[in-house]
């Protein structure tokens, strides 16, 4: 029997999520080991969910059949963390995914000067062509421009890559085969042909909000450095830029005027570090001195050119942008009052709704504001735990970051 299945078993077991994965391979050291292991073992690993514990009790191998199906169905591959061919950029990360799924041609990463290019859904039309515009000549200069495939920032970045005729990277929240937004279906198509889609999610999975702060680790992980070109606070994009700057990665931003909504964000991750750019040369002198084979210099665009080129990269996005969603730092109401008098949630009435990190980091930041080393000695969860608990907790619009990145919760648990 092939060990792939053992992969495909394991990554489709629920309630174990990345870090629950790598925790199993990290006890067991293999898969397989731990198809075969004594249930009994699972209920002793530590920082293990009882939910998680329980789903490695079922050795069912339909459903990794059925994504090896797919997979050949579909002309897809997948990656395995003891694959060579697996980036050691994402190997390196604690929560790292133990399987890629992959349609077109994968570059060498670790070879390769990549850039994450991130922004909001709702861009403005100086966001959309400022990011078509960066990451064509990113792309141009050898540079390899990786992003997501949504609405805004994600599209124009995609199609500024292709417009340089490079290749270009997206990766998705969803599977491969479930085009998100449905209009971007013949983008898929084009990015597969001049580069790759990646995603960790098996064919057929839909796209959910909360898919999509997952996968921007994947999103920096793979990168040297990120570019946010516009966001609002609060945003999925901020989140990006932190988890890049917690993984060791560079930040970049674009400035904005003060008062403009979707410039807040990237003003404010300058006001925290992020280095300030305003034209992609500024982001390539960083990387020149270490990648000189990797980088040309080449003579800049004829301005006609260039206006051209992003032109066309810019003239068939769609004009209606999307509600905002989980995945880009949304709030309902249904969840919290924005005022002080937050709202409660009853844990007996919903006992599944928070894993037990999170439930430890709400109570611990219930009062006041806490930075991430705080609520790490409140709570005495391991700082990668709390990092992305904490990531899961501000897309779903119950804790918020402040200043200095200290953060809150907007929602008190009660018994």
């Amino acid at each position: 029997m092939s060990t792939a299945k053992y992969w495909l078993w394991l990554t489709g077991r629920k309630g174990l999520g990345g870090l629950g994965v790598n925790r199993v391979l990290d006890h067991f050291g293999t898969p397989e080991a731990a198809f075969f292991a004594d249930p009994e073992e699972y209920a002793l690993m530590e920082g293990l969910p009882p939910t998680g514990a329980e789903s490695l009790r079922d050795k069912d191998l339909a459903g990794a059949e059925q994504v090896l199906a797919d997979c050949d169905r579909l002309g897809l591959r997948f990656l395995t963390r003891q694959d060579a061919d697996y980036p050691d950029r994402l190997r390196q990360l604690p929560d790292a995914p133990a399987v890629l799924y992959v349609k077109g041609r994968l570059p060498r990463f670790d070879d390769e000067v990549t850039v994450a290019v991130v922004g909001s859904r709702r861009a403005t039309e100086y966001g959309v062509r400022t990011a078509a515009r960066f990451a064509m000549e990113l792309t141009r200069r050898g540079a390899l421009v990786v992003s997501g495939i949504a609405h805004g920032i994600d599209t124009a970045a995609v199609k500024g890559a292709l417009q340089a005729g490079g290749p270009v990277v997206s990766v998705l929240g969803g599977g491969i085969d479930v085009p998100y937004p449905r209009e971007n279906r013949f983008l898929y198509e084009d990015v597969a042909a001049a580069g790759a889609l990646l995603s960790e999610y098996p064919p057929g999975t839909e796209n959910k909000g909360a898919h999509f702060p997952v996968r921007n680790r994947i999103l920096s992980g793979l990168s040297l450095g990120v570019l946010a070109v516009e966001a609002q606070e609060g945003s999925g994009t901020l989140i990006t830029a932190h988890l890049a700057a917690d993984q060791g990665r560079d930040v970049f931003a674009i400035p904005g005027p003060v008062d403009a909504p979707m410039s807040r964000g990237t003003n404010l991750l300058i006001q925290e570090g992020a280095q300030l750019v305003r034209e992609p040369g500024d982001i390539l002198r960083c990387y020149e001195m270490y990648w000189p084979g990797r980088l040309r210099r080449g003579a800049p665009m004829e301005p006609e050119e260039e206006t051209a080129r992003v032109d066309e990269a810019v003239r068939s996005l769609p004009p209606d942008r999307p509600p905002r969603q989980a995945g880009d730092g949304a709030r309902t109401q249904e969840k919290i009052d924005t005022k002080e008098n937050r709202a409660y949630i009853s844990m007996r009435e919903q006992p599944e709704l928070f894993t037990d990190d999170e439930r430890a980091i709400l109570s611990a930041a219930a009062e006041g504001e806490h930075t991430a080393d705080e609520l790490i000695d409140r709570t005495q969860i391991p700082a990668r735990r709390v990092l992305s608990a904490l990531t899961m907790l501000q897309i779903n619009g119950y804790v918020e970051e402040k200043a200095g990145r200290r953060f809150r919760a907007l929602v008190l648990l009660k018994d």
